[in-house]
């Protein structure tokens, strides 16, 4: 009886964050009061002058399909309709005089705006 191999694996991401995301998302986190339980929502929306606009709160609602990750202390949550929009996408954090905030490089953008905030 021939035998087949299966690679099981963790699923990679739909979003990763670099380690400037992870301390700033975890100092915001920390000046939260109440913040037990809350965690860093990631979302698309129709909207911005590209298309569509990326949202970004704390927040503490689990739905049944969301895909949720762990990056140090800082959970990451993202819709499933969102998550389709944004596989692959990468957010980090700049606080330098030229860049300031938070900025997401996505690999499904085919074009973006100049603020960086709306996407197609």
């Amino acid at each position: 009886m021939a035998m087949t191999s299966v690679k099981i694996g963790k699923r990679p991401s739909v979003i990763t964050l670099t380690d400037r995301a992870v301390a700033k998302v975890a100092a915001l986190l920390a000046e939260e009061e109440g913040s037990e339980g809350l965690f860093l929502r990631v979302a698309v929306a129709p909207g911005g002058c590209s298309g569509y606009s990326y949202d970004m709160f704390f927040d503490s609602e689990l739905a049944d399909d969301d895909i949720s990750a762990t990056f140090g202390e800082v959970r990451v949550v993202v819709d499933a309709a969102s998550a389709e929009l944004i596989k692959g996408a990468s957010l980090d954090y700049s606080d330098s005089l030229s860049e300031a905030g938070f900025h997401i490089t996505n690999p499904n953008a085919t074009r973006t705006c100049g603020c960086g905030s709306s996407f197609s």
